[in-house]
């Protein structure tokens, strides 16, 4: 199985973190992000990966040919950011046969269990299913309105007047329907989008175990206390 890694960001609120590595690399309880990545993608059936880089690109190159082990990866360099949208619609060829593919933003970690996810997604037939968590600052967030049946009615990048507090959590599972909602323009992004475009077609996935976000300096201080002695195993679970 396919999935996108989204890793091209500078990750500029994570300075100064990030200004000597990539922020696919900044270490969670001494382990590199992206390797944390591909042992969930090892346990979870996920064998090709597409990484986009940018921002110390070769950084990023070296780590992979050094711990990528039974995983094919491929890269994708953006010298303009072509925002999340950008990447996959740069790339639609790689994944237009493909029942099923992820995408995985590269500022979080978890320990779900990502074959779980991918069950709820092809019992529920979604065109694309999100995964999403209980956020206090929603105005703050991409907010996904959603119905007794996880069905999103409705989806808003940081909205002035949120309607629930379901945030995308930078994981999703999707298909043909969200590669033809993908814009022919970038730079362009998955949660102004292509997100609104699918309300209806999509589901939410209340992803049970950890999952935090690293982008802001704030938060991977916390993730780092929260990570301690929590590793994968809920994955497998």
């Amino acid at each position: 199985m396919k999935a996108f890694f989204l890793a091209a960001g500078q990750g500029t609120r994570l300075r100064p973190l990030t200004d000597d590595i990539p922020k696919c690399l900044i270490p969670v309880c001494g382990r590199p992000l992206l390797g944390i990545w591909f042992e969930l993608f090892r346990r979870h059936g996920i064998d090709e990966v597409l990484i986009n880089l940018h921002w110390k690109p070769e950084q990023v190159r070296d780590f992979v040919a050094r711990n990528a082990a039974g995983l094919r990866v491929r890269f994708f360099e953006e010298p303009s950011l072509l925002g999340t949208a950008g990447t996959l619609a740069a790339n639609r060829d790689w994944v237009k046969h493909e029942d099923a593919f992820w995408i995985i933003y590269g500022d979080i970690v978890t320990n779900t269990d990502l074959s779980r996810m991918l069950r709820f997604h092809l019992e529920t037939g979604a065109g694309c299913t999100i995964a999403v968590v209980p956020v206090a600052d929603p105005e703050q967030c991409g907010i996904a309105v959603v119905d007794e049946d996880q069905r999103v009615v409705d989806f808003e990048e940081k909205p002035r007047n949120p309607r629930g507090c379901c945030g995308f959590a930078g994981i999703a599972v999707a298909g043909a329907c969200l590669v033809e909602a993908l814009p022919n323009t970038a730079p362009a992004d998955l949660a102004f989008d292509v997100f609104p475009r699918l309300r209806g077609r999509m589901r939410a996935y209340r992803v049970p175990g950890y999952l935090g976000d690293v982008g802001t300096l704030e938060n991977y201080h916390r993730v780092e206390q929260a990570w301690r002695g929590l590793d994968l195993a809920e994955s497998t679970r």
